[in-house]
């Protein structure tokens, strides 16, 4: 009984107790599990909630209680002029230069919850909590996610492919007769090997291997990603509940254009405020040049300027972005964007990106191929596709936009000109190759 998983039950338990103010040892009993089990359960489902008691506003700062300011938070302040910032309704604790957070010192010790706090009504902090129901959804989209896909570096896919495509492409050798005299150089089991090749990840693909072809795929294939977790604290309902907390912040939604299945593709930023929209040329669609794009205009943009660019990114379930770290932090380690994901199959959830697509396929079809553009072209066309007046911006373009919020300087590191309204092309005539 102790070996097996928790179940929606025992974790209704561990809410009832906690709520009672019952120590780990006393709940783990009733639920015939180990006290530090029972520890790690309610740690690793924390929810945080920024919730104010009755007749109090919300209120985090240390120095909320001696705070005199008027006014004096925010720079364009709602409020009456005689109203204090303590007991502003706005999430005016961003602004503020002197802000502190406090946080309850009874947190850091068990049971790591405000569930059965006594002081909970009259409490102005940040509230951590364990939700059973909500820890239950996160145990099965976890144990989903960790049975999908095969765990694989972008490293090891760089000495498989060094190691395979010669010996398969070149020298037409079977996978059975390339593994037999290179197990040790492949570290995992052949059945293992086929599954990777069938999911596009390697240099090497079906087509070239003889035998393989005359078999049909199978309908349902696993999905493929780097980080198996990279939805812990990024899903939709994640992005709903920050923009709820931060409703002035900008979003900027991301997805990924593809031509040929397999072939080079498009990354494309698109600022949902102002409709502007990048596009940038990728030779292979994976999460390492993803990266490599945001850790370039990191540098030549500037912290400051990146981070008023890209304060949300919201996108989709693709195995290219299935490593958010790598651009939510910069290489010191700092925090310079947050990163979400839409639910799977759900286009609508950045429904302002899906539709600024039409321009690109007006100009590039969908099914044709990529390859014969280069960075130049695809720059050029979407100087085009930004400098088209659209209705919705009250018949402004979103080059004006962006450049009248953002400034000059954040437009000559996408490389995206002003085209005159008369020269404007938005057909295949464009960039025909």
């Amino acid at each position: 009984m102790k070996n097996k998983h928790m179940n929606s039950h025992d974790r209704i338990i561990i809410e009832n107790g906690l709520n009672n103010s019952l120590s780990f040892k006393a709940i783990a009993k009733k639920i015939n599990k180990d006290c530090t089990t029972v520890s790690k359960e309610v740690k690793n489902n924390l929810i945080f909630k920024d919730s104010a008691s009755y007749g109090r506003v919300f209120n985090n700062c240390l120095l909320r209680n001696e705070c005199q300011k008027i006014n004096g938070a925010c720079v364009v302040c709602l409020t009456p002029k005689t109203k204090r910032c303590r007991n502003c309704l706005n999430n005016c604790r961003s602004h503020c230069h002197d802000f502190i957070e406090e946080k309850c010192a009874r947190l850091d010790k068990p049971p790591y919850v405000c569930n059965g706090c006594d002081e909970r009504k009259g409490c102005t902090l940040t509230k951590h909590l364990y939700l059973a129901l909500q820890a239950n959804k996160k145990y099965e989209e976890r144990l989903s996610t960790s049975r999908q896909g095969i765990s694989i570096t972008e490293s090891e896919i760089h000495h498989l492919n060094k190691l395979l495509v010669p010996l398969i492409k070149q020298k037409g050798q079977s996978i059975h007769h390339v593994f037999i005299n290179h197990k040790d150089e492949i570290m995992m089991c052949e059945k293992t090997l086929y599954k990777i090749i069938d999911m596009g990840i390697l240099d090497v693909r079906n087509i070239d291997l003889p035998k393989k072809v005359r078999f049909r795929p199978r309908r349902k294939q696993s999905s493929y990603k780097i980080d198996k977790n990279c939805l812990d604290g990024r899903r939709y309902e994640d992005f709903k509940v920050f923009m709820n907390e931060h409703p002035d912040t900008a979003v900027v939604e991301m997805d990924t254009v593809e031509g040929v299945k397999g072939e080079s593709c498009l990354l494309t930023i698109h600022f949902t405020v102002c409709s502007f929209m990048v596009a940038v040329k990728r030779e292979y669609n994976d999460s390492k040049s993803v990266a490599e794009f945001f850790n370039r205009i990191y540098h030549e943009l500037g912290r400051e300027l990146f981070m008023k660019l890209f304060p949300v990114i919201l996108t989709d379930n693709g195995t290219e972005f299935s490593n958010p770290e790598a651009i939510e932090f910069d290489e010191n380690g700092e925090r310079r964007t947050r990163v979400f994901y839409c639910h799977p199959s759900s286009p609508h959830e950045k429904g302002a990106c899906e539709v600024n697509h039409e321009f690109l396929r007006r100009i590039v079809p969908k099914g044709y191929s990529w390859n014969p553009y280069s960075q130049k072209d695809i720059t050029m066309m979407m100087s085009h596709i930004n400098s088209y007046a659209r209705e919705k911006l009250n018949d402004k373009t979103p080059l004006l936009l962006f450049t009248t919020i953002y400034g000059k300087d954040s437009l000559k590191t996408f490389g995206i000109s002003c085209i005159d309204p008369d020269n404007i092309n938005l057909t295949r005539s464009l960039i025909s190759k």
